[in-house]
Parts: C-alpha cells; structure tokens; sequence
C-alpha cells in the first residue's frame, strides 16, 4: 500500500488553495496515484484553480469550506494560501470535523503553535518549508510536526511533499528559520546571481542576449554537473580553477575578505531574522 492509498473517499485530503504551489502539488499527486475521488479543493477563484488541474472533475472544487458535502471527513488538510489569507483559510475549517485529520501548513512565517491556538492544541499539524522550484518538481523541503503528529501520518506527509520535490524533516521548529533562509529565500539568491553575471558580461563588451544566455546556461548546468557528480562543491571547483588562470583570478575576488561568503552570510542572517520577525 503506497502512502497516498491511505486518503481515501471516506477520508478524502482536502487542498485549500490551488495556485501555483497547491496547484504543482495537486497534479503530483494525482500522478503518484491518488484517487481523484479523494481530494476536494477549496479555492475562492475557481475557474482559474479547474484550470490549473483540468484532469481533476470540475465539482471537486469549491470556493468555500462551507459548500463541502454535509459529513466530509478529512483525512489531511493541506493549506497552500500566501500567510496573510491563512485566517480566513482556517477560520473555513471550523464547521469540519477534524478530530482525525492531520493539518499540513505550507505558509511561510505559521508556527506550529499559531495553528494549536486556532484549531485546538489536540490537533496534529505539520509545518512545511518548499521553495519555488517545486512548481516544476524539482524543489526541496523541509517539514516539522507536532508531538501529535503519528509516524503514519509522517510518511504520507512524506509522500505528499514528494510529489514537488526532495523532503527532509527537523526536530526544532526553529530551524524552519534557517530553512527559510537558505533554500526558501534561496532561489532568489540564484536568480539575482544570473542577472549579476550578465551584467557583469555587458560591461566586458558582450550583448546583452548573449551575456544572459551565457550567464543562465553556466547557472543551470553547473547546477547539474553538481547534482550528478559524486564530488563535493569544494571539489568541484578546485577542478575548473587552474593557477594562476582566469577563474583564479576572479575567484581572488569572490573569496576574499570581502567576498561572497560574507556577503552570502550577511544575506542568509537578514533572511533568518526576518523570518523570526514574522513568526513572532
């Protein structure tokens, strides 16, 4: 029995917004195998949300909470709104049984104890920290659940956040701080990274499509090359850095005193205590 074959029609899963991430999510599971008959969606937008999963049946959307069938039972709920729509999302939930459900957040800056004191400190949630690459199913991310929370429950949530990427799991929520930081914030970092190399490309005399194709190209398969090759990052770049070379030269720059670790530590601190602020 695979981990989704647990969310039955009886005890459906129920998707409470389907933009972009909810929406990747949703057709990852149906991909994987889960029943269309056991998921509801619950989107204010509705003809925007069938679209964005045309192979899911038109009445499995709703715009309200209130419009599921009389006696629907989740068996997990899955809040995929931006954080400033998430009390009205969970303000929806309180007509619904939930005595059994499991609640899996994937709103940046909701804390685990936020939920409990809206929805009942007996109540199981996890808390999930993706990255926009999920969108195309090659995201990351990292959950942390309550001490209701069962190992069951664990593994479907596992095979849930799967369906957009890797998973990984840690013990201190507050490390969802650091997790937001790094690989959350984090393809911002690579986006900006591209553009900064293009530019740098104009200045040295190339056009600006060419320095862009060239910058982008670079990113995505020195992405790659890491991603299969059995050597580290270090490793990897003491390979292409020949003495006294080019890449030496403006590896000089990079790591130096006042190079892109620290910049990149600075970053990654602002992005952390943001990120406190939010959750406080």
């Amino acid at each position: 029995m695979s981990d989704l074959s647990r969310i039955t029609s009886q005890h459906p899963l129920l998707l409470i917004g389907c933009g972009k991430m909810g929406g990747a999510m949703l057709q990852g599971w149906l991909g994987q195998g889960l029943s269309s008959d056991a998921v509801w969606v619950v989107d204010p937008h509705l003809e925007p949300a069938r679209n964005m999963v045309p192979e899911l049946d038109p009445c499995a959307f709703v715009e309200n909470a209130a419009d599921l069938p009389d006696g629907t039972t989740p068996s997990f709920v899955v809040l995929a709104v931006k954080p400033q729509m998430m009390d009205d999302a969970v303000g929806q939930l309180g007509e619904l049984e939930l005595s059994e459900s499991l609640l899996l957040s994937i709103a940046a800056g909701k804390t685990l104890s936020w939920f409990e004191s809206r929805l009942g400190a007996d109540k199981a949630i996890v808390r999930a920290m993706p990255n926009t690459p999920a969108a195309i199913g090659m995201g990351i991310t990292v959950g942390c659940a309550n001490s209701l929370v069962s190992e069951s429950q664990k593994e479907t949530c596992t095979a849930l956040l799967s369906a957009v990427g890797e998973v990984d799991w840690v013990e201190k929520e507050g490390l969802i701080d650091a997790v937001t930081a790094v690989s959350g914030s984090g393809p911002a970092y690579v986006f900006h990274l591209v553009e900064a190399m293009a530019s740098a490309g104009e200045r040295v005399g190339l056009e600006p499509d060419l320095a862009m194709k060239l910058a982008l190209r670079t990113v995505i398969g020195a992405g790659a090359l890491l991603d299969q090759s059995s050597e580290s990052a270090s490793q990897l770049r003491i390979n292409v850095t020949s003495p006294n070379g080019t890449t030496q030269a403006a590896l000089d720059v990079l790591m130096g005193e006042e190079g892109l670790g620290k910049l990149m530590a600075r970053a990654i601190r602002a992005a952390y205590d943001r990120s406190r602020e939010l959750a406080d």
